[in-house]
């Protein structure tokens, strides 16, 4: 089978899926590319190139999973943020678009010529924490998570990125851990951010089967109203 075949045929799998059919061909091209582990300009240059059977299993098992609604990041294991690059798993929320919103703003309120003290809160694949990190070079980054799991994921995502030295990973109910170590942290801090699970519970049903059959409850939801979390986050002194 030919490249071209292999894609065409990709494309028809993912349209008969009402879920899939609006990004078919964006997606059949995406997973393609990764299976082959070539670039977009390669793929265009090829087109007629025979798969070899090794190359045509690897690409229809990822086709198998998209098909299942598995989302496109779990796939291939990786995504962008803030132009930097982060493996991510179900355990962890995969970073949006619209979270990079946040981290231009918290850049704009801080000086990167100074010595910033930052928390993140919820840090999940750290992505946050760690594009603050990057843009911040003089900053000292605390990432909180309840869940051990995306801790280990973010852990690895810095150490990628190089800005491990500069982040600690705790594990923390929100600001918790802080509180038991508040003596020792005098100065505060310049700058909390997070992006908490505002999803209600209510509205599971009504998610794309690719967020609500794959990425993890406890970045998602909170409580019947959407707001636990903040109504938990932003009340709450925060430890100096």
């Amino acid at each position: 089978m030919t490249l071209r075949e292999a894609l065409a045929a990709a494309f028809h799998q993912l349209s008969d899926n009402p879920h899939l059919r609006d990004h078919a061909m964006e997606d059949a091209a995406y997973l393609l590319l990764h299976a082959l582990e070539i670039s977009r300009a390669s793929m265009i240059a090829n087109y007629d190139r025979i798969l070899t059977a090794e190359e045509l299993a690897a690409y229809q098992r990822m086709i198998a999973r998209r098909l299942g609604s598995e989302p496109l990041q779990y796939i291939t294991g990786d995504c962008e943020f803030y132009s930097l690059p982060l493996r991510v798993n179900p355990a962890v929320l995969i970073p949006r678009p619209e979270t990079e919103h946040l981290v231009e703003t918290v850049l704009c309120e801080l000086d990167p010529t100074q010595a910033l003290r930052i928390v993140d809160v919820g840090t999940g694949s750290g992505a946050i924490a760690i594009a603050l990190a990057a843009n911040l070079p003089r900053a000292q980054i605390t990432a909180l998570d309840l869940s051990a799991a995306a801790l280990e994921v973010a852990a690895a995502n810095a150490r990628t990125n190089g800005v491990a030295g500069r982040i600690r990973f705790l594990e923390s109910d929100l600001l918790a851990a802080l509180s038991s170590e508040s003596a020792l942290e005098p100065l505060g801090w310049d700058a909390i951010a997070s992006n908490p699970p505002y999803v209600p519970a209510a509205d599971r049903d009504s998610l794309h089967p690719q967020v609500r059959d794959y990425e993890p409850s406890l970045a998602l939801f909170a409580g019947p109203s959407g707001l636990d979390v903040y109504r938990r986050l932003i009340p709450r002194p925060v430890p100096r």
